[in-house]
């Protein structure tokens, strides 16, 4: 499957767009903002389904009751490739609308769900809503700011999902803590769907004209990255063949299997040692708001210093963090491990899809975009299945363990495998030849 032929790129008036945040200062503003929902939408869940599955729904087994992270990010992964693929043919903004109309029923099965399946199909939707429209912001970031400060702006749109993540987090935490774990936490969540299908209906506009126009002027010495592929040779190169993009897929699926060990273990781990959901909630919110505010300084800080080791050593970093909290047993001590967790994350995060971005030729970045989240949220579900398991056959900390060892491999893959990625300043697009 190819996308439709490139149009010619124009803006209002028929004049040709101008790259960079500067020149699209409210667009990328606008942007920003609703990747603040899109992740207020998902930190919904991050104190309360977890305690959801243990208390009202009585579910002992790990494994068991993870299946709705398994779902999230099954679904999610698979979206992302979608989204990249239908963003390049049919245009960015009809995907980012379609992502938060599938959003509106989730709050509505959470808060009536009397059975665990109707929980796991909440968050079937929510994968759907997470693929679409978090990837569509990635991807209109990205056509709108060129080249020279993709890892800011990276920075700035990771920034605010996770800060949201983090900041919901601990509000839900509180509601859940005042009002009981059901419904007031999630109609805080459908207040934030109801806002960000306004504004993304409303205020944004299309970006597609801004990456055409891009393409026109893009210049790689590597033949194999030209204009023009099919989706499966972007699939290819993605995720096995090209030695950058294929070392940031990887590295971008363990990050998230540990941040799916964050979302399903670590809140039971705290709570069999008598945490309470308020406590709960607070260690929730620590690793993504250090994590959402660190992407503002490390965005910026690969757009300098380049990306292959900020990525190789973040993913060493969020494995010493992990050995931190499998070694602690005090809410101090897990809250030190999640400002590490939350420093390595940020370092490994926007930096990953700057890479991609430096790499994937204009005219099919955004199905690149798409692949590279298929793996990297497909961690979701990999690290949910891995560590129930291994909690249920072992203990909670054995799983953690396992995950800080094949989060520090995943480093040493980045170091061996990726090459410097980041584009000289004078902005040509020079891709090392593999």
């Amino acid at each position: 499957m190819t996308a439709s032929p490139p149009r010619p790129a124009a803006c209002d008036g028929g004049r040709p767009p101008a790259l960079g945040i500067a020149a699209n200062l409210g667009q990328f503003s606008l942007l920003v903002g609703v990747n603040a929902l899109v992740g207020a939408t998902l930190g919904q869940e991050r104190t309360v389904v977890p305690l959801l599955a243990k208390d009202t729904f009585h579910l002992t087994g790990l494994a068991g009751a993870l299946t709705f992270i398994v779902a999230f990010g099954t679904v999610k992964a698979i979206t992302n490739f979608f989204a990249g693929t239908l963003a390049d043919r049919y245009g960015r903004k009809p995907v980012l609308v379609a992502g938060w109309l599938a959003a509106i029923p989730v709050p509505v099965l959470l808060i009536t769900a009397h059975s665990w399946w109707i929980v796991v199909a909440a968050n079937v939707l929510l994968g759907v809503n997470q693929g679409l429209t978090w990837s569509t912001t990635v991807i209109m970031k990205i056509d709108l700011v060129g080249s020279s400060r993709r890892g800011l702006a990276m920075g700035l749109n990771e920034a605010s999902g996770y800060g949201a993540v983090a900041v919901t987090a601990l509000v839900t935490g509180w509601l859940a803590s005042a009002y009981g774990l059901r419904p007031a936490p999630f109609l805080f969540g459908a207040a934030v769907i109801a806002l960000g299908l306004g504004m993304s209906a409303v205020v944004i506009r299309e970006t597609q004209a801004y990456a055409i126009h891009e393409a026109g002027g893009h210049v790689t010495t590597n033949d194999d990255l030209r204009s023009g592929l099919t989706t499966r040779q972007v699939a290819t190169l993605t995720s096995f063949t090209e030695p950058a993009l294929s070392a940031a897929s990887q590295a971008g699926m363990v990050n998230n299997l540990n941040d799916g060990l964050a979302w399903g273990v670590l809140p039971v781990l705290f709570a069999s040692h008598g945490l309470s959901i308020g406590r709960i909630g607070a260690l929730a919110a620590i690793y993504p708001g250090v994590w959402g505010a660190g992407q503002l300084v490390t965005g910026a800080l690969s757009d300098r210093v380049g990306r292959k080791w900020l990525i190789a050593t973040g993913m060493w970093v969020q494995a010493g963090a992990l050995a931190l909290y499998a070694t602690s047993a005090t809410f101090g001590g897990w809250a030190a491990a999640a400002v590490v967790l939350g420093v390595g994350t940020a370092m490994v995060y926007p930096t990953l899809l700057a890479a991609i971005g430096d790499v994937a030729h204009p005219a099919w970045r955004a199905r690149s975009v798409g692949v590279y989240r298929l793996w990297r949220d497909g961690g979701f579900a990999v690290g949910a299945v891995l560590a129930g398991v291994i909690a249920d056959v072992y203990d909670m900390v054995t799983a953690v363990w396992v995950v800080a060892a094949l989060t520090a491999a995943s480093g040493v893959i980045v170091a061996i495998r990726m090459y410097e990625t980041r584009q000289p300043a004078s902005g040509g697009s020079q891709q090392q030849p593999r």
